[in-house]
This record gives structure tokens, sequence and C-alpha cells, in this order.
């Protein structure tokens, strides 16, 4: 009896968390079926239509996409912003989180605390001074400049989780490295790396998916040239009468690519961030 009390009860969880799911998918399944409506039967009715006439769809808005030259460079815009911060974050946080955990040097915990500290200040105090920075350094309107902001204000939270998780591996383990002869670097590449992948892939992760769907540092930071998807659809957005075959693809699109990516990684997400985040 018990036991189909259990099983009862974890096929109805099993049914909610279906249930939850679809619902939070089906604001995309909705955009994807905009996305291959024409304007004029999207103007006529609402996505679910298509469903009872799939003949309507058809791929004729990505076409029109691949046309739009200022879709297609905002597209690209964004990847040149998103991927090589996600890199610069990682790379920079693995090396100093591995510093503060294992490493010791004057001034480890003051400086430990000072990055700490950073995960309060907001990102809007800081807009307006690095943007008069940026200007006279001339940054400002470029994506290096943007990509600098992102990689100084991603890694605090990068540093204050890989220092968490470097700091759980066993002491033993590092002092047995370094008995049998192996420097910190060999120690750090092919011991602490692999070790802390659950924690690098989460960081990775989050670092892609934030910086993939700002728009507020970019619509300050990016001039028209560099600008990256969110800005685009929000200019265009503006001539949504005229532009509906191009707007409803591309929206698609900068949805669609972090929803694979969390989906494709989810499990190293969790992993990562619940070991990093208790001691």
């Amino acid at each position: 009896m018990n036991a189909i009390r259990r099983g009862l009860a974890s096929s109805l969880v099993q049914a909610f968390l279906v249930l939850v799911g679809l619902i939070w998918l089906t604001p995309l399944a909705g955009l994807f079926l905009s996305s291959l409506r024409s304007a004029q039967e999207t103007a006529t009715g609402g996505w679910w239509t298509a469903l009872a006439s799939p003949a309507q769809l058809s791929f004729d808005n990505y076409s029109a996409l691949l046309g739009n030259s200022g879709m297609t460079q905002a597209f690209w815009n964004t990847v040149l912003i998103s991927v090589p911060t996600t890199v610069l974050v990682v790379v920079i946080a693995a090396l100093a989180g591995y510093a503060f955990a294992w490493l010791d040097f004057p001034g480890r915990d003051p400086l430990f605390l000072l990055v700490v500290a950073l995960l309060v200040v907001p990102v809007q105090i800081g807009l307006l001074p690095v943007a008069k920075l940026f200007g006279q350094m001339g940054l400002f309107g470029t994506i290096p400049g943007v990509v600098l902001f992102h990689v100084s204000y991603g890694l605090p939270f990068a540093i204050f989780l890989l220092r968490n998780y470097f700091a759980e591996m066993p002491k033993e383990m590092l002092e047995a490295a370094r008995m049998d002869g192996g420097g910190e670097w060999r120690i750090f590449t092919r011991l602490v790396l692999p070790v802390g992948r659950p924690a690098i892939a989460s960081l990775a992760i989050f670092q892609f998916l934030w910086v993939w769907n700002d728009m507020l540092v970019a619509l300050l930071f990016a001039d028209s040239s560099s600008q990256p998807l969110t800005v685009e659809l929000q200019s265009q957005i503006r001539q949504f009468g005229s532009n509906i075959d191009v707007l409803a693809p591309g929206a698609f699109l900068s949805l669609v690519v972090p929803v694979v990516v969390f989906f494709a990684f989810q499990r190293h997400f969790v992993q990562g961030v619940m070991a990093g985040s208790v001691k």
C-alpha cells in the first residue's frame, strides 16, 4: 500500500513538473510560430490559429531576416561580445579563485573581502563614470569597450564562486601533488581545473546568459555599428507595424540561443552553483 502511495505521489509530482515545463515553454513556442507567419496573418489573429491551419507557416521571414543587414550585424555583434566576455571572465576568475583558495600571499584575505564587497555594487553606479573614462580612452561605442565593462562587473561573482569551490578540494590532494614535484601551474591545469569543471561550466553558462540578454550596458556603451541583438530588437519595435516579419524571427533567434545553452548544460549549472555557494 505504501509503495502504491509513493508511486502515485511520484507520478503526480512528475505530471505537475511536466505541466510547469509546458507552461514555461509556451511563450517560446508562440514566438516560434509567429516567426513563421506573414505580417498580414499575424495582424489578423493570434499565433495559436496557426495550429488549425499549418499551411500558413513558412520560413520566408527567416529569409527576410538574413537579408536584413542590421539584424545580422547585431547578431554577430552579440556573439563577439558574449563569447570573449565569457572566456575572459572564466579564465581570470579561475586563476584568481585558485590563488585566493590555495596560495599564501600578503593581503590575500583583505583582497578577497574587497572582491566580496564589490558584489553589492550596482551596475548603474558605474555606468556614467566608466562611460566618461572609456570616452577618454577611445573605447566608448566599441565592442571591446562593452566586453571590458562586462568583464569588470562579472569578475567579483565569478571569483567568489570559483574560490569557494576550489577551497572545498581536499588539502591532502594538493599537498600530494606538490610532494611529487608538481608546480603550481601544473597543479592548477592538471588537477584543479578538471576537478572544478562543474563550477567552471556553471559560471560560463551564467556569464554567457547574462551578457547575451543584456541591454542596459549595450544601450549606453555600444554605437550603431557595435550594438547587439537586444538593442537592435528594441529599435525595431518602434516600427512594429511595418517589420514584424523581421522582428519575430529575430526575437526568436535571440531567445532560443540562451535557452539551448542552458538546457544543454543545466546539470553542470546546478551542480556548480550549489557546490560553490555552501561550505
